[in-house]
């Protein structure tokens, strides 16, 4: 699995908390995408679609066409989806 990493999903909105494995050669905006239709499947709650992901212990706001590679995050990062 060197090709994902899994990390900690935060989403204040439903304050819910999901460990994913996230595909590190997909862009943060796909990534978005992919955990927000992942989230209403698995709990049914409407979340907003133009969410932003952050990293909880830095603040860090990920720009959405940047590879998740070419960012901070690694196994075992806590991240904000906000």
């Amino acid at each position: 699995m060197n090709n994902k990493v899994l990390v900690e999903i935060i989403v204040p909105e439903i304050d819910k908390k999901f460990s994913v494995f996230l595909p590190a050669n997909k862009k943060i905006g796909n990534i978005i995408m992919l955990l927000n239709k992942a989230i209403y499947e698995l709990d049914s709650n409407h979340i907003k679609s133009n969410n932003s992901l952050y990293n909880w212990e830095s603040g860090e706001r990920y720009e959405i066409n940047v590879l998740l590679y070419n960012t901070n995050i690694r196994s075992g990062t806590a991240l904000v989806l906000f």
